[in-house]
């Protein structure tokens, strides 16, 4: 069965390399000193501390398989030209009904984060944006209803 590839941007797949490369020694380090503090405690069969310290290893070690899979599979996109909205792109809308302007950056789901204007290709608005060009209308089922915005630009 093939492995899904998970789109990412340049910038994107460098986060996720240095997100893995801290949890592949820092914080494996710092697991590891836990373990060991924990073992001088005694008896491992009534030691909350070293369980708690076995299973935040495991938990970093999936943390780890999952971010080595998605960096294997990512399929990094670039950017070819500025006259369509694509993945990687930043797009400035305005709202045609409150006239508020927004400027996102279209990206791949695992990169999505509301918080820095990231929105993810496979969401309503991000899928509505993508082929279009500067100037159109992009109208989405958003789940507080229908929204309509203009592309003022793409960059």
């Amino acid at each position: 069965m093939a492995e899904k590839k998970f789109i990412v941007t340049v910038d994107g797949l460098e986060k996720l390399k240095k997100e893995l490369q801290l949890m592949e020694t820092e914080k494996r380090k710092d697991v590891a000193e836990k373990i060991a503090e924990a073992l001088k405690f005694g008896d491992l069969r009534e030691n909350a501390e070293y369980h708690e310290a076995k299973d935040e290893q495991a938990a970093l070690e999936t943390k780890i398989l999952m971010l080595s899979a998605q960096i294997k599979n990512a399929e990094v996109i670039s950017i070819v030209s500025n006259d369509t909205v694509q993945v990687g792109c930043k797009v400035a809308l305005e709202d045609l009904d409150s006239k508020e302007k927004f400027d996102y950056e279209i990206v791949g789901s695992m990169e999505a984060n509301v918080f820095e204007n990231k929105i993810s290709n496979e969401s309503p608005l991000g899928e509505s944006l993508l082929g279009q060009k500067k100037g159109q209308k992009v109208t989405f089922e958003a789940p507080g209803g229908e929204m309509s915005y203009k592309i003022k630009k793409i960059y």
